[in-house]
C-alpha cells in the first residue's frame, strides 16, 4: 500500500515533520512555549492545527468584504464624534463556548472553535476581550 491511500490503523499514529527555520523564528519558539509551559513541539502543532480554521474565517471574512465592496447597502449618515472617555472597568469575565477561533489577550495562547473560553464583562457592556480560563481565573500573571 502506498503512503497516500487510508490507513485506518495508520490514521491514528502522529506523523513527525521536520522543517527548517531561520535561528530568530527558533528563538522565538523557544522562547513563547517556555513562557506557556509546553513543549516547542506542542506549541507548533497547536499553532498548525489552527491555522488552518484562522485561514478559512479570514478566506470567508475576505469574501464578505469583497461581495459588500462590489454592491454596497447604502450608509447610515456619520455620527458625531464622541467625546473622549476612560477606557471600559472590568466587572468580570463571562465564561462561554467559542463560536470563532481567538486569542488570549494575556498571554495570546490560541483559542479555537469550540473550546470554553472568557469574555470580558465590562461597566458598558460585553467588550471583545478574550482570555483563556487560566487567565480569566488569574492562573498566568503575564
Amino acid at each position: 500500500m502506498d503512503d497516500d491511500s487510508p490507513d485506518p490503523e495508520n490514521d491514528k499514529k502522529a506523523r513527525v515533520i521536520h522543517a527548517r527555520v531561520p535561528e530568530e523564528l527558533d528563538r522565538e519558539l523557544k522562547r513563547k512555549a517556555g513562557r506557556l509551559g509546553m513543549s516547542v513541539s506542542n506549541l507548533v502543532r497547536n499553532v498548525l492545527q489552527n491555522a488552518f480554521g484562522l485561514v478559512e474565517d479570514i478566506v470567508t471574512d475576505g469574501a464578505a468584504v469583497a461581495r459588500t465592496a462590489r454592491d454596497p447597502a447604502p450608509s447610515p449618515p456619520p455620527s458625531p464624534p464622541a467625546a473622549p472617555s476612560s477606557p471600559p472597568v472590568v466587572l468580570g469575565w463571562q465564561t462561554l463556548l467559542l463560536n470563532v477561533n481567538a486569542l488570549c489577550v494575556t498571554c495570546n495562547a490560541i483559542l479555537p472553535k469550540g473550546t470554553e473560553a472568557a469574555i470580558a464583562v465590562t461597566d458598558r457592556g460585553i467588550d471583545r476581550a478574550f482570555r483563556c480560563l487560566d487567565c480569566s481565573r488569574g492562573g498566568n500573571p503575564s
